[in-house]
């Protein structure tokens, strides 16, 4: 037999030496594979970088950080315990807890040891996986997290997020699209949030929270919500829900601790929503501020169909007019208004003012509340006087402050909001916020009268203790029977004490209302309610530099005298800036040892808060320059 002769020696000897070299290169890849440096087991992806959240000078609230979810192969891991007994230490851990885990899991792809470990955490044991030579079955998953700098100034408000780096509530949910975009399919780059500056002020809040958590202690009450919100235009600058939480520590805190009473919970309000029907009534000419109602201790008839309603008065106060009515909070007398103005009059103003209606603020959980229509199956005879005064309708706060908004503003409603302004990555504005008024509800003489009986009740009624020095204050107050959830009706124990006010009640610049819940002892709204009135009204006037008898003043003949050029110090207390050119003031401005707000040119006049106040946490100083 003859070889075919394309088989010649030469032929042999290349395709030999190629297959031995072939064999050689793919064995070095083995060797270079099996003790080489190994490859992590891990993407590079791109990520979002979400938002931040600040109040509304750019206090940070809720900032960016980064965590890591740390997960195995466990079919790749050859002996668990030694594993185990290498992170567990740094992942405080048990390792008998990783092993079983990894071995309970044995013949999964992947599996997360662990979720949510910080930077830190991430450092430490990454430097671990690479000395032990674990990367190969080892991932870590790079995702958004959040830092809150204040713990739980405005918890609800803010709100927190998920392992996944997702909104769970707050607006950290209702503005998870503005504050982290979803990443496109095929994206090759970091995408990055807006930054959201919200309407409050975080020293004004931590001002009113301490305020409101004394409260709360002094009360022993379940619950307290309180709100101010700036009358003009709508803007929210305080927001606080009691009982509170840590942002950072959200998954520990009670489930009546997330809770966002101001949007979530609804009540009956009781006698504060006399304002509204007396409004409705002056409005609509069915009475006029001569009108009078004589109050015997009861509200008393009986209808044509044999219905019979009785509704008692907290005293006999005789002849009243309207403005007496609110000042003594006349029960009779409210439910002889009711009497005036026919059902469906009734009830457009009520849903006029916005009861029954969300707000539309921004805010996920906000509730309707709900206002009884006569052709309801519940409807009665007793209906309409209940619902004057309070009653048979529930509200929640946000709703009560957006109804008064009519009142302040001459009779036209404006929009609340929580978001003042949204910017991108590099501060450009892409959002601000515009006051978004209403149609007009009132005459403007129905809302200026209904301004001057609130201050009248603030003068002399149930609100007298509401009063602050210096600055006219308008109030209404309302302590309301609770509904008896086990037994039906009222309960007998527990109360709501609520109190709206407006200052200065000639033309109101702030709306402050507040909400206790469940208080024990004294529940009467005007005893325990519009002392805290009077005490945040006066952190709100000294912080915005209102005037007050309290706040510093400054009065001349024209002529300032000027003090040598010697530096201003700060020694723990305000100092006395008066009589001090602009250009004194710049070196503290550098320095940043203390926050100061200049209005005008010039000299400084006046300042607020006055010489000698103990420097706080979050003050800023109130300059006034001439």
């Amino acid at each position: 037999m003859q070889i075919n002769g394309f088989f010649r020696k030469w032929r042999i000897y290349i395709a030999g030496t190629l297959a031995v070299l072939v064999t050689l290169y793919v064995f070095a890849g083995y060797v270079k594979l099996s003790f080489g440096q190994q490859k992590e087991f891990t993407v590079r992806t791109p990520v979002v970088e979400r938002g931040s959240i600040v109040d509304r000078n750019g206090k940070p609230l809720a900032v960016q950080t980064t965590f890591y979810h740390f997960g195995v192969s466990p079919r790749m891991i050859k002996d668990p315990a030694e594993f185990a007994a290498k992170v567990s230490s740094v992942l405080g851990m048990s390792a008998t807890d990783i092993a079983a885990k990894i071995t309970g899991n044995e013949k999964s792809s992947f599996i997360y040891i662990k979720k949510k470990i910080t930077q830190e955490t991430y450092d430490e044991l990454y430097s671990i996986i690479r000395q032990n030579k674990y990367t190969a079955f080892s991932r870590f998953d790079r995702i958004p997290g959040r830092v809150y700098p204040e713990n739980d100034l405005a918890a609800q408000l803010i709100g927190y997020m998920g392992d996944e780096g997702e909104g769970l509530s707050g607006i950290e949910y209702a503005w998870d699209h503005v504050l982290s975009p979803e990443l496109e399919e095929g994206a090759s780059k970091d995408i990055y949030g807006q930054n959201i500056y919200l309407t409050i002020d975080a020293a004004l809040q931590y001002s009113l929270e301490k305020i409101a958590k004394a409260t709360m202690q002094t009360t022993q009450a379940e619950s307290m919500m309180l709100i101010a919100a700036d009358a003009k235009n709508g803007e929210i600058l305080s927001y606080i829900s009691l009982p509170s939480m840590n942002l950072n520590d959200f998954v520990s805190a009670d489930k009546e601790a997330t809770v966002d009473r101001p949007a979530a919970s609804v009540y009956e309000p009781g006698s504060v929503f006399k304002v509204f029907t007396a409004a409705a009534c002056i409005d609509t000419g069915v009475l006029n501020k001569d009108t009078l109602f004589l109050c015997d201790g009861v509200y008393e008839r009986t209808t044509k169909l044999g219905d019979h309603i009785k509704i008692t008065c907290l005293d006999h106060h005789g002849w009243v007019s309207v403005r007496e009515a609110l000042k003594y909070s006349c029960n009779d007398a409210f439910a002889q208004m009711s009497d005036l103005l026919d059902t469906d009059t009734f009830l457009s103003y009520v849903h006029k003012f916005g009861f029954g209606t969300r707000t539309g603020i921004e805010l996920p959980t906000e509730a309707a509340g709900s206002v009884k229509e006569k052709t309801d199956r519940l409807w009665s005879a007793r209906s309409k006087p209940t619902m004057a005064m309070g009653q048979e309708i529930s509200v929640n706060a946000l709703q009560m402050v957006q109804a008064a908004t009519a009142i302040t503003n001459g009779g036209v409603p404006v929009k609340l909001t929580v978001i003042r302004r949204t910017t991108d990555k590099d501060g450009n504005e892409t959002y601000a916020h515009q006051p978004a008024y209403g149609d007009r509800i009132l005459k403007a003489s129905t809302a200026k009268y209904i301004l001057s009986c609130m201050k009248t009740t603030a003068e002399s009624g149930t609100g007298m203790r509401a009063q602050v020095d210096g600055v006219t204050i308008g109030v209404k107050t309302g302590t309301a029977q609770m509904a008896d959830l086990v037994n039906g009706g009222y309960s007998q124990t527990d109360f709501l004490s609520n109190c709206l006010a407006v200052f200065p009640a000639e033309d109101p610049e702030i709306i402050l209302y507040i909400v206790i819940q469940k208080a024990k002892g004294e529940t009467y709204a005007g005893r325990i309610v519009a002392p805290v009135i009077s005490e945040a009204a006066e952190e709100i006037i000294n912080q915005r530099g209102m005037n007050s008898q309290r706040a510093a003043t400054f009065e001349h003949s024209g002529h300032i005298t000027i003090t040598s050029g010697t530096p201003i110090t700060i020694d723990g207390v305000v100092p006395d800036f008066t009589g001090r050119p602009k250009r004194d003031l710049l070196p503290l401005l550098v320095d940043g040892s203390i926050s100061l707000s200049i209005h005008g040119e010039g000299w400084v006049t006046s300042q607020v808060p006055e010489p000698g106040t103990p420097i706080t946490e979050n003050m800023t100083i109130e300059l006034y320059l001439e």
